[in-house]
């Protein structure tokens, strides 16, 4: 099965969670709007039915991933490309 990019189901997963502790939920206790489509997202990304599942998967696959780069420091303003103070 293919999966998404280390680095897009980091972000699918942060968003996610952020959404589920920031949105309200409804009158029935459903989650809200964004929260319903990125546990979707995060199904459909995993191959899961489920968003326990997914984020179970998700996780998973985050562990077996490389960790991130780390972005380069940005250049001190008014400095040539590559030159740093």
């Amino acid at each position: 099965m293919l999966m998404p990019h280390p680095a897009v189901l980091r972000g699918l997963l942060a968003e996610y969670e952020a959404a589920a502790a920031d949105e309200p939920v409804d009158a029935t206790g459903r989650p809200g709007p964004r929260t319903r489509d990125l546990a979707y997202t995060l199904c459909v990304s995993t191959g899961t039915r489920d968003v326990r599942r997914a984020l179970e998967t998700a996780r998973r696959h985050l562990a077996d991933a490389p960790a991130p780069a780390t972005p380069p420091a940005p250049v001190a303003a008014g400095a040539p490309a590559g030159v740093a103070d």
